[in-house]
Parts: C-alpha cells; sequence; structure tokens
C-alpha cells in the first residue's frame, strides 16, 4: 500500500475555504463539504479570509450546526480575501505549520485562478493534498460549463438591464451598460441576450465594436428610438465610458448614458441553480479527496461531475457559446 493511500485511510481532518473574490454560493458550497465530511466521519476545519487566515491562524473547527441556515446568503461566512504574504514561501511556509499544528491534513479550496495556483504550488512545496471548487461569477474556469455564483451574476444583471430600458424608453436614451467579465464576456453574453440587447460587446470578439457601428449606420434596419449596449468590462475597445465617448463622436445626434453594474453582480442571494451546482461540487470536492485525488478541481460539464488538472484550469481558454452570439446577433437587428 502506497503512502498516500496510507495517509488518507488515516485521514481524519479536512480544511475548507474561500479565497479570491466572493461569488453567491460559496456559502452553499461550505456547508456542502461540512456536512459531506461528517458523513463520511471527517472533520472539518473552517479557515477564515481564505490563505491569509491560513496565515494568520484563524481558523476555526465547523459543526453541524454552523453551516445551518445559510445557503441561501450570498457572500461566504468564513469570508474571503487575496493574500499577498502567500506568494512569498515564508508566507507560505508559516501557513503550512499552522495547518500541521491544527491537524489538518487536506483542502478543499473554493475559489478561481488564483486560489488553483496557490493550492498547486502549495502541494509543490510542502504536499498538502486539494481538491478545488469553481467559486467565480466570471465563468472562465475550463473544466466546468458552469462556476459557482455565474447564474446568480448574470440574473442580477439582467434585473438591472430590465430596469434601465424603462429609462432608456421613455426617454430615448442609448444605454451602454458595463457587466463583470475582466477577461471573459460571459455575464454579457447571456444577460445582454435575455435582456435584449441591441449590441453586445465581448472580449473574445474581434471587431465587434466595428460592426456595431454599421448597424447603427444603417438607417434603414434601425427602427428602434433607444437602444441597449451591454459591455463586458474586459472588452478590448476600453471601459463602456470610454466606448461611449467614441461612440458619442460618431453619433452626436443621440443621448447617451453609461451605467457600470460593478459589484452589485456579485452579492444577493444565490439562485436554485447557483444552490444545487455549489452543493453538488462541494460533496464531489469531499469525496474525490476521500478517493484519493489531489491537485484537480471538480467541475460539471454535461450534467456529469469531472476532474480537470489545476494547470488545466487555469491555462485552457473556454470559449464562449458560438450559438448563443450569432442568436443575439440576429435577434439584435
Amino acid at each position: 500500500m502506497s503512502a498516500f493511500f496510507l495517509f488518507l485511510l488515516l485521514m481524519k481532518r479536512i480544511g475548507v475555504m474561500t479565497s479570491g473574490g466572493d461569488s453567491p454560493g460559496m456559502n452553499a458550497c461550505i456547508r456542502a463539504v461540512v456536512r459531506s465530511a461528517a458523513y463520511h466521519g471527517l472533520e472539518v476545519m473552517g479557515i477564515k479570509r481564505g490563505y491569509q487566515g491560513m496565515i494568520e491562524n484563524d481558523m476555526e473547527l465547523l459543526q453541524m450546526k454552523d453551516v445551518a441556515n445559510i445557503l441561501q446568503y450570498g457572500g461566504t461566512f468564513l469570508k474571503s480575501a487575496r493574500s499577498k504574504d502567500f506568494m512569498t514561501a515564508q508566507g507560505r511556509k508559516i501557513a503550512y505549520d499552522n495547518l500541521v499544528n491544527n491537524q489538518v491534513e487536506a483542502l478543499v479550496c473554493i475559489g478561481g485562478n488564483g486560489t488553483y495556483t496557490g493550492a498547486g504550488i502549495f502541494y509543490d512545496e510542502f504536499g498538502i493534498p486539494s481538491i478545488g471548487a469553481p467559486g467565480t461569477i466570471d465563468n472562465d474556469l475550463f473544466g466546468t460549463d458552469f462556476t459557482i455564483g455565474y447564474d446568480t451574476a448574470v440574473n442580477t444583471a439582467l434585473d438591472a438591464i430590465d430596469k434601465i430600458r424603462d429609462t432608456a424608453d421613455s426617454h430615448n436614451r442609448v444605454f451602454f451598460i458595463e457587466v463583470m467579465g475582466r477577461d471573459s464576456g460571459f455575464i454579457a453574453l447571456n444577460a445582454g441576450l435575455a435582456g435584449g440587447a441591441e449590441g453586445i460587446l465581448l472580449p473574445e470578439i474581434m471587431n465587434d465594436f466595428d460592426d456595431l457601428i454599421k448597424h447603427f449606420d444603417n438607417k434603414s434596419k434601425r427602427k428602434k428610438e433607444f437602444s441597449i449596449i451591454v459591455v463586458a468590462e474586459g472588452e478590448t475597445e476600453g471601459h463602456a465610458f470610454q466606448i461611449a465617448d467614441k461612440f458619442n463622436a460618431l453619433f452626436p445626434n443621440n443621448d447617451i448614458r453609461v451605467s457600470v453594474l460593478g459589484h452589485i453582480q456579485r452579492g444577493g442571494k444565490p439562485t436554485a441553480n447557483d444552490r444545487i451546482l455549489a452543493s453538488t461540487l462541494g460533496n464531489a470536492a469531499v469525496e474525490q479527496l476521500i478517493a484519493g485525488n489531489k491537485n484537480v478541481c471538480v467541475g460539471v460539464v454535461n450534467n456529469q461531475v469531472v476532474c480537470t488538472s489545476y494547470n488545466d484550469a487555469i491555462t485552457q481558454r473556454k470559449s464562449i457559446n458560438p450559438i448563443l452570439w450569432n442568436l443575439s446577433k440576429i435577434l439584435s437587428h
């Protein structure tokens, strides 16, 4: 019997943490980790504020009662942070010593690219096995169709778009609405399509601004006196204010406004889809540790739980759905 599988047989306590930007559904994932671990006879140490809390020894043993009545709340009751200290070898050594002192033998890391990167380095240096769960509203992690918090963020953005549309219609205005998506246009595409946007600008699509200009130049096709343009914050043409300025220079007779939704998209009660996804992935993370897997993240692809290496999840690019993109172009005319 290998030393690692002997370790698994003796494993008694795991840690769970949330790291990086918060996303709706993280609490549901933590709850699933704690309850699944208890079902299999494991204890769970809750690590506060991600890697920073690991360094500062800010952790506590979680009981079943600690995760009761939390799955319906946004954010993360374990708190989250981005830790510069963990980026240093000294910081990681302190974190390792604290885990050893607290008898934490493996980790469930809920977060995004930075969380996965840190977990991989931590294993290489100190041999702490971990399983990642994708918690980010951007939906930009490879190895899962959807990430925890994405569905809620889309619905939050859509609700705002619907409200802004009322004002746009009342005043015959062109609204540029910026949604989150630093390197990806998943929120923009889905919220824009569902919200009836006349234009959607994504970092994945080249020349989308030029196409938008051509559309507005075509007076014979354009009948509406108001418009909604949804812009992903990572759009190559710039942020919404910059794009609106470029647009205004070409169409000075339009009444143009800009609305940046910002961090409102991170908060709020998670949707049913996010609660179910988070619960599924929290349980899967525990089961993968018990099965002997490490240095992988869990995801759901075609309704099946799958595992993807940290490296692939970070480096592989997930593409937007071309069918939805083409549909948005057809329906915007």
